[in-house]
């Protein structure tokens, strides 16, 4: 029989639980959540995984280096890989974790790794807002950063649309194929 701490125990129940509401998820174990995080269902997470678990592929973390991040990845690694495999299997998480390891906190913040629309919907819209809020009530700064990037997405594809519709787009000719004159 494993025996689990109960300062272990109450950490992990206390990382579920908030991992479980983001997720939309009542009740999920330690099996669950590393499916959840096993982005291409290869039954490990590679540091490619983590990396986007943590979120430190998400822009908002650009401001740390990339040492730092391989570094954060490495030590997750290492409190997980029983095999020297260089990756956390799904053997190895769920049996660590029944054991009371978790994956450590770096404090670089909750961890992204949806895409944009996600995020913003998980992490500000269903915290602050609700089905029943008009565009003009969008009005944190979150808010306007998320329409300000969509404003931009929409004037590129406008761009690209005139771009495709010309027969020609000269800006694309190369110097050297150019007339002078």
């Amino acid at each position: 029989m494993i025996t689990i701490s109960l300062f272990a125990l109450t950490g992990f129940l206390g990382l579920v639980a908030a991992h479980g509401k983001e997720h939309h998820i009542t009740s999920f174990d330690a099996g669950s959540f590393f499916n959840l995080h096993d982005y291409d269902s290869s039954n490990e997470w590679t540091a490619e995984d983590l990396l986007k678990t943590y979120g430190l592929k998400d822009e908002s973390t650009k401001h740390i280096s990339q040492a730092d991040k391989d570094k954060a990845v490495q030590e997750a690694i290492k409190t997980f890989d029983r095999d020297g495999s260089g990756t956390i299997s799904f053997a190895e998480y769920t049996i660590g974790s029944a054991q009371g390891l978790k994956l450590p906190d770096f404090g670089f913040g909750p961890g992204h790794h949806g895409d944009d629309e996600y995020e913003y919907e998980i992490h500000h819209f269903e915290k602050y807002h609700d089905e029943n809020t008009k565009e003009e009530d969008l009005i944190h700064p979150e808010d306007i950063e998320h329409f300000k990037k969509h404003d931009m997405m929409d004037e590129q594809q406008e761009r690209q649309e005139r771009m495709d519709r010309t027969p020609i787009v000269e800006a694309n000719i190369p110097a050297k194929f150019r007339r002078n004159g």
